[in-house]
C-alpha cells in the first residue's frame, strides 16, 4: 500500500528555496499604499499556546507596516464555523482567519495566486499531501501553517505503577487487541478510572477504520467505501472498546471533555492529536509521553491541519495577501510552529528545535509516514467531508446506543456520502455562494 512521506524529495525543491523566505519591508510587489491607515480584523481559535506566538508575530508585523493595525478575533474552535457564516452572511466577512475546513469557504476566498510567485513556485514549498486542501481550480485559497497527526499520548506514571511499557520503536507497535489488555492491567494495576480517551470527533474515529484497513471513500472519490466489511468491523470494535469499559462512555455518550480527563490524571491514554503537546506542556502532577498508535490490518494516523484565507469584498484584499504572504514564509512559519509545539507544513521547516517535546514529534510524524494515502484523500475532500461529518458522528453515537447495528450506521452514512457526492458533482460551487450562508454546528470538539 502506498505510503505518504511526510518529509520527503526536498531535493526536488532546492531551486525554490531562494524564494521561499519573504522579505517582510513595508515595500513590496504588491504595491501598497503605506500611507493608508487599515484594519485587518484575524478570526482566530488556539488550541494551546498558538494565540499568545501569533500575537508575537503581529506586533512583528506591525512594527514593520505601520500603516496596518491587525485585530485578533479569538473564539472557541466549536464556535468558529458557526461565527465566520454569520460575518459572511451579514456582509461583513473578516480580512482573514484560521481554519481546518477549507471546503466549506473555498468560494469565499479570494485567489491568492496574483500575489505569489506562481501556484507551482508557492505550493512546492509544502507538504505535498495537503495541497487539496488550499488549491481549489487553480485558485490557492489559503496558505499552510502547520499539519496534524494523531497519536497516542499517555499518562507514564501510571503505566510505569502497573509496570507496563509502551513500544518504544515502529518494530513494537501494538496490535489493537494488545493495546486494550494493556490498559485493562493499566486500570487494574495502576489505578486509571478510564483506559482510553477518544476526541469527539469523525476525524479521530476515522483513524480505526483506516487502521482496519477500510476507507470513507474509494481511492479516486466516486463512491462511498466507509459501510464494506472493513468499515463495518471498525465500529463494532469502537462499540467493544466502550462495552469493555476501555473508551469511557462519558465522552461519546455524554458531555465529559477527554482534555479535561487526562489533564486530571485519571485516564491511561488519550487519542488525538500533536497540538495536544502545548496543551499538556504545563501538566505537573504526573509524568506523560507519546506512543505510536495501535494496527489492525496496517498502521495509520490521520493527516490535516491549518489554513490562513483570506476573503473576499473587504476592501483590504492586498494588505491581508501581504500579510498571508508573510506568515507562510520559512522564517515566520518556524517560529510559529516552533514556539507553538506544531508541526510545519512547509518541507524546508520539518526539523525545528523545539524546546518542548522533540522526540515526541518525532513519533508524530513517523505516523504520517506509515499513513496510507487514502487517509488524505478521504479527508481533504472537504466539499463531501463538510457535509457528512454530522451525520456520521451521529450514526456512530446511535451504534453505541445500540438504536442500530454497525452495518445499518455504516450504510446510513454510506448513502449521505454518495449524495454528497452525485451534489457536488451536479452543482460542485454555486450553492455555496448564494446567500444568506446556511449556519450548521461546528463537527469537531477539538481541533483536526
Amino acid at each position: 500500500m502506498k505510503k505518504i512521506s511526510i518529509f520527503l524529495i526536498t531535493s526536488v525543491i532546492l531551486f525554490t528555496l531562494s524564494a521561499c523566505a519573504y522579505n517582510p519591508s513595508p515595500k513590496d510587489s504588491i504595491g501598497l499604499d503605506n500611507s493608508k491607515k487599515v484594519t485587518l480584523d484575524f478570526l482566530w481559535f488556539s488550541d494551546g499556546v498558538e494565540g499568545k506566538v501569533m500575537k508575537e508575530i503581529i506586533k512583528d508585523y506591525q512594527a514593520i507596516n505601520q500603516n496596518v493595525e491587525i485585530k485578533l478575533i479569538e473564539v472557541a474552535y466549536q464556535d468558529l464555523d458557526t461565527k465566520l457564516k454569520r460575518m459572511i452572511a451579514g456582509g461583513e466577512p473578516p480580512a482573514l482567519a484560521r481554519i481546518t475546513d477549507t471546503g466549506n469557504f473555498a468560494d469565499f476566498a479570494f485567489d491568492l495566486t496574483p500575489y505569489v510567485e506562481g501556484e507551482e513556485e508557492f505550493t512546492s514549498q509544502f507538504l505535498p499531501a495537503i495541497k487539496p486542501y488550499y488549491v481549489k481550480e487553480n485558485r490557492i485559497i489559503a496558505a499552510p501553517m502547520d499539519v496534524t497527526a494523531n497519536c497516542i499520548i499517555y499518562n507514564k506514571s501510571l503505566f510505569d505503577k502497573a509496570g507496563v511499557q509502551v513500544p518504544q520503536t515502529p518494530e513494537e507497535v501494538w496490535t489493537w487487541d494488545e493495546f486494550a489488555d494493556a490498559l485493562k492491567t493499566v486500570k487494574q494495576k495502576g489505578g486509571a478510572k478510564h483506559g482510553l480517551l477518544v476526541d469527539f470527533t469523525p476525524r479521530r474515529y476515522s483513524t480505526l477504520v483506516y487502521q482496519f484497513g477500510g476507507s470513507l471513500m474509494t481511492e479516486d472519490g466516486s463512491a462511498p467505501a466507509i459501510n464494506n466489511e472493513k468499515g463495518v468491523a471498525a465500529l463494532d470494535y469502537f462499540i467493544k472498546l466502550h462495552k469493555d469499559t476501555i473508551i469511557p462512555e462519558s465522552v461519546w455518550l455524554g458531555v465529559e471533555d477527554p482534555i479535561k480527563l487526562f489533564r486530571s490524571g485519571q485516564a491511561a491514554a488519550h487519542l488525538s492529536g500533536n497540538w495536544m503537546l502545548s496543551n499538556y506542556s504545563d501538566i505537573e502532577n504526573f509524568e506523560w509521553g507519546v506512543t505510536y498508535l495501535p494496527k489492525k490490518e496496517i498502521r495509520s494516523s490521520v493527516p490535516g491541519g491549518k489554513y490562513i484565507m483570506g476573503f473576499k469584498n473587504t476592501e483590504v484584499e492586498d494588505e491581508t495577501a501581504d500579510f498571508i504572504k508573510y506568515l507562510a514564509s520559512k522564517k515566520v512559519n518556524a517560529k510559529f510552529n516552533q514556539e507553538s509545539l506544531l508541526l510545519s507544513s512547509r518541507l524546508d521547516n520539518n526539523e525545528l528545535n523545539y524546546e518542548f517535546g522533540k522526540e515526541m514529534y518525532k513519533i508524530f510524524s513517523n505516523e504520517l509516514e506509515n499513513t496510507p494515502v487514502i487517509a488524505a484523500e478521504d479527508w481533504r475532500n472537504q466539499e463531501v467531508i463538510s457535509q457528512i461529518s454530522t451525520e456520521m458522528r451521529d450514526y456512530i453515537i446511535r451504534a453505541l446506543n445500540g438504536e442500530v447495528t454497525s452495518q445499518e450506521a455504516m450504510d446510513a452514512v454510506a448513502e449521505k456520502i454518495r449524495e454528497a457526492i452525485e451534489g457536488s458533482r451536479k452543482n460542485p460551487s454555486e450553492n455555496r455562494n448564494e446567500a444568506p450562508y446556511e449556519l450548521q454546528s461546528s463537527n469537531h470538539s477539538a481541533s483536526y
